[in-house]
């Protein structure tokens, strides 16, 4: 039986090629990606045209509030529920389904159970939105200290009761304290989408942890043949997103791209 390919998206955040969206989309669809995921508050027109004119889509939407959903202070929380609710309505102009959502962050200044309970109480004043537009609020594990476990993960999902809450899944940042062929195995069906990005268990342990990324797609530790297996079986969802590196050269965009295409088909 023929494996089942997914399509391939690129962050843009990580492209830092000069130019205009319309150069940028122009070099990632030559380099192999049939989409992309915007930030939240670009130019909607600029970005509509500019992947209409590439002949690529929005596989999903990144959110630009990075962990205020569960700030002390109410204000910044507010401003951060607004600020998702631009990026759900910037994915439902773009045609996509999926919003990568940061839900908070853990820290000398915010214990877990409030990180937890003031998080939890931002996305139900989301929801709303979500389920008007049909758009999926996705909770991304992040170096942020908290969702530590995929038991721990698929429990935030489940306590929503709604198919609009599902967990933006990156392969990448749960090595450090995990396997993400576990993770997709557990986590099943609640995955809205997946960031591709490398990691070298032995490099953060010697050189630090954030060098554990700065390794080239393939070359890392990641079992890659074990976490496609896992993700054909319990990932409903389409696309891979990259979020590999900063490719400042178009021939650093086809590397990545030709590098993606070797995990595709394991």
């Amino acid at each position: 039986m023929q494996k089942r390919n997914f399509s391939k998206s690129v962050m843009w955040a990580t492209v830092k090629l000069e130019g205009s969206v319309a150069d940028k989309c122009k070099a990632i669809k030559a380099a192999g990606f049939a989409g992309i995921e915007p930030n939240s508050h670009m130019n909607r027109n600029e970005v509509i045209d500019a992947m209409k004119a590439n002949g690529l889509s929005a596989s999903s939407v990144c959110s630009t509030a990075p962990g205020g959903l569960a700030n002390p202070d109410a204000g910044i929380r507010q401003k951060a529920i607004e600020s998702v609710i631009v990026a759900l309505e910037d994915a439902k102009a773009y045609g996509a389904d999926d919003v990568l959502v940061v839900p908070g962050r853990v820290d000398e200044n915010t214990a877990y159970d409030e990180c937890w309970k003031r998080s939890v109480d931002s996305v139900k004043k989301m929801l709303p939105t979500a389920k008007k537009l049909k758009v999926n609020i996705c909770i991304e594990n992040v170096w942020n200290n908290f969702l530590l476990s995929p038991m721990e993960a698929a429990k935030y999902v489940d306590q929503f009761k709604s198919p609009y809450v599902k967990f933006y899944f990156d392969i990448g940042n749960v090595v450090n304290y995990g396997w993400p062929e576990q993770w997709i195995r557990i986590l099943g069906n609640r995955i809205g989408c997946v960031h591709i990005k490398e990691f070298h268990r032995q490099a953060a342990e010697n050189k630090g942890r954030w060098e554990g990324f700065n390794v080239p797609l393939t070359e890392g530790t990641i079992h890659w043949a074990k976490v496609m297996e896992e993700l054909r079986k319990n990932y409903q969802g389409g696309w891979l997103v990259s979020e590999q590196g900063a490719p400042k050269t178009p021939e650093e965009l086809k590397d990545i791209s030709d590098r993606f295409d070797k995990i595709n088909v394991l």
